[in-house]
């Protein structure tokens, strides 16, 4: 292979193909550092030309290449394999903003731009790009459509693909379709645009986007509630839809376990309450009209809410430090959890109608077959995303716990699939979950999706062993 990685730093420079194991270990290695691949080399285009050339390349030698952006994925989907024979495409220099419309409301970005950066030029032009994640400040706009990412703010804005109006990609032939059309209305044949978001790298790779802007919130206000069932939430979340309509931006549950875990790893964030209560939402009201009348709706849904017995207590953030206390919370879920020790995770999604069934009786199947089994479920509740992990019991051996993995996986996907759902909900599927899926979908769904592939990545070079 001298000759295909020669002609590699002929194409982006000696600099940006990386050989040495040391210079390449960052990017062999997965976010939860799980699993090391290898790679034949990373290489670290400057632009979208030079991205069709390496692939081109990779088609002339047959060289398998794995797209990457940040590297905060969960699923194995943007690190190499063992076997050595990749090459990993670092999209970290694509980082242009490349234009900013304000009156089309739209934003022109690379793909490697960090997604706080997006943000950040947004706020900028007076406008809003609202997804947001936990990893906002290391993962890109390019790995967060490709794996159609969500996050906290999909209840009111939806997940990556509905805030994405056209691509540039390259393909796996390493030809450069320009699909940044920045059109609300194209009815011109299929929507090719839907074939790359969430395909995790597997069809071609996004070079850059054309993402949809909102005009900046004049008020923004947060509150925690407190109450007894998932059920009660769910009632909640009926009652702020009716009463607020699309100013409820976000709406996420929280098991009183989970803040016991935050306040137990980070004792110095305090529930605003004197007491515990079994479950918890934090939600979040964004008003263009101004934060007199936030406070109104939010005030009224919070003593209609309480007046119907939805909720016991309530606190509602007068400063933006309160506010982003309460969040800090919910954000440190995870945190605490891989304090606490190892665990088995689960990003699933049933429909939001039947949220509180799914927990009460996966629940009570992880009890009878794993006692004492810790279950730490939080998640998006307004768009039916669950974070519904499994902790090893308090006492034992957390490595003898974890060598049930795929029996507990089975319970929990199983009943996923019992009540309609998707065993991945945001994350996408990558290595992990590849063989796994097969178990839930129908032969005729696979087909269509193997179809897919074949017709635009006939050579199976584009990121090999991941989503189908």
């Amino acid at each position: 292979m001298n000759a295909f990685l020669e002609k590699c730093r002929a194409a982006i420079g000696d600099g940006h193909v990386l050989t040495a194991e040391a210079d390449m270990a960052g990017y062999l290695t997965d976010w939860r550092r799980r699993f090391t691949g290898k790679a034949l080399a990373v290489v670290k285009p400057g632009n979208t030309e030079q991205v069709a050339a390496i692939v081109h390349l990779c088609n002339e030698y047959r060289v398998p290449v794995v797209p990457q952006g940040g590297n905060t994925g969960l699923v194995l989907g943007s690190v190499p394999d063992e076997s050595g024979s990749a090459i990993v495409m670092s999209l970290t220099r694509l980082n242009r903003i490349r234009n900013v419309d304000t009156i089309n409301n739209t934003m022109t970005v690379e793909a490697g731009c960090i997604l706080e950066q997006v943000q950040n030029a947004a706020a900028e032009s007076g406008r809003l790009f609202p997804l947001s994640l936990a990893a906002e400040g290391s993962c890109t706009i390019g790995g967060n459509l490709s794996s159609n990412a969500g996050g906290t703010a999909v209840l009111r804005y939806g997940n990556s693909r509905e805030l994405c109006l056209g691509l540039e990609v390259v393909t796996a032939q390493g030809e450069i379709w320009d699909g940044l059309r920045g059109l609300r209305k194209d009815n011109t044949g299929y929507d090719l645009r839907d074939l790359f978001v969430g395909a995790e790298g597997t069809l071609g790779i996004i070079t850059a986007a054309v993402l949809k802007l909102f005009p900046q919130p004049q008020a923004q206000l947060t509150a925690l509630a407190a109450m007894s069932t998932p059920e009660d939430a769910l009632r909640l979340l009926s009652l702020a839809q009716q009463k607020c309509g699309p100013i409820l931006t976000g709406f996420e549950l929280m098991s009183d376990f989970c803040l016991q875990l935050v306040a137990k790893h980070f004792p110095q964030m305090r529930l605003p309450f004197p007491q515990n209560y079994p479950q918890y939402v934090l939600l979040e009201l964004s008003d263009n009209e101004s934060e007199d009348h936030a406070n109104a709706m939010l005030e009224a849904l919070i003593t209609d809410a309480l007046e119907q017995e939805m909720i016991q207590d309530a606190a509602v953030a007068s400063s933006i430090a309160q506010s982003k206390a309460l969040w800090n919370l919910r954000e440190h879920i995870p945190l605490a959890q891989a304090e606490e020790g190892k665990n088995i995770k689960h990003d699933v999604s049933v429909p939001i109608s039947r949220i509180g069934d799914f927990i009460r009786e996966t629940d009570v199947l992880l009890q009878q077959q794993f006692p004492g089994c810790r279950m730490v479920t939080f998640g998006h509740l307004g768009d039916g995303n669950l974070h519904y992990n499994v902790s090893p019991p308090e006492q034992g051996s957390q490595d003898a716990f974890i060598a049930h993995q795929e029996a507990i996986n089975r319970v929990v996907h199983d009943s996923v699939n019992r009540f309609g759902g998707s065993i991945s909900a945001e994350h996408g599927l990558g290595a992990l979950k590849r063989d796994e899926i097969r178990r839930y979908k129908s032969a005729v769904e696979i087909g269509m999706m193997r179809a897919v592939k074949q017709a635009l990545d006939p050579l199976g070079i584009m990121n090999p062993g991941k989503v189908v």
